[in-house]
């Protein structure tokens, strides 16, 4: 994994981590619904930008190094996979 991505996976997850924490929270001060879900709808929206920066590392690290090594059909198949996965949010 790239150094600076890895850097930045790590503070946003530990950011998010905080932020789940704070949802706990606000459910058992019984914050009002809407507050909770505007929170609950920032860590979507964190998590969704830590599987931004992991496919850009796996898209320029692990699928460059597939497609020189031969295994175009492995790397065309994650990335399927992948999609996939993306379509379903």
């Amino acid at each position: 994994m790239k150094a600076e991505i890895k850097k930045s996976i790590t503070n946003r997850l530990r950011r998010i981590e905080g932020q789940v924490r704070g949802l706990q929270k606000m459910v058992g001060d019984e914050q009002y619904c809407v507050d909770i879900i505007t929170q609950s709808s920032a860590v979507r929206s964190a998590l969704s930008a830590v599987e931004d920066l992991m496919l850009e590392n796996h898209l320029t690290e692990h699928v460059i190094h597939q497609m020189k090594q031969g295994q175009e059909v492995k790397a065309i198949g994650e990335i399927i996979s992948i999609f996939k996965k993306a379509k379903k949010k």
